[in-house]
């Protein structure tokens, strides 16, 4: 009796969140094409390998910026550049922290994907690997070759164009 009540409610819900998504990505999509320069940055973003509609939304809502900088400061302000824990002689290990989480956040599965699907940054992940590097490091490497390619191309105006094989 009160699983099939539970079922039930659940259901409801789970419409209601589709139906809420859907507006929200309706406004979204009503919001970019209502704007040409944010309709060309956001299919520029698309055109990266592993990049669809949700990162590109991400990637300028939660860092609009983006392409109007040099790359080493568009990888510091997401947050991907290693920051150094030095005192003297002492050397400490690189971490990355600060910045815009939710770009971080946004840019994580794409970069999970490109090492499977992107032949360049897969070569990149793997060397990583090879050389002892900890998976969480060369994910962030990913990470961060993503976000600099991001930046390169917005800032150029020009889509990504893989090289043939």
């Amino acid at each position: 009796m009160h699983s099939a009540i539970l079922k039930r409610l659940a259901t409801q819900r789970l419409k209601q969140i589709d139906r809420q998504l859907k507006t929200i990505d309706d406004a979204l999509a009503a919001l970019r094409d209502s704007d040409p320069a944010l309709k060309a940055r956001f299919d520029i973003l698309v055109s990266i390998p592993g990049i669809g509609a949700a990162t590109a939304f991400a990637m300028l809502i939660e860092m609009p910026e983006i392409g109007t900088m040099e790359n080493p400061q568009a990888a510091s302000l997401a947050g991907l550049a290693p920051m150094a824990r030095d005192s003297g002689n002492w050397r400490g290990k690189r971490s990355i922290r600060a910045a815009r989480a939710g770009f971080r956040q946004a840019v994580y599965m794409p970069a999970l994907v490109a090492t499977r699907f992107n032949p360049e940054l897969k070569a990149k992940y793997q060397a990583m690997i090879a050389a002892g590097k900890p998976a969480k490091v060369a994910i962030t490497a990913i990470m961060r070759k993503l976000v600099v390619l991001a930046n390169a191309l917005l800032k150029a105006g020009r889509p990504c164009v893989l090289k043939a094989a």
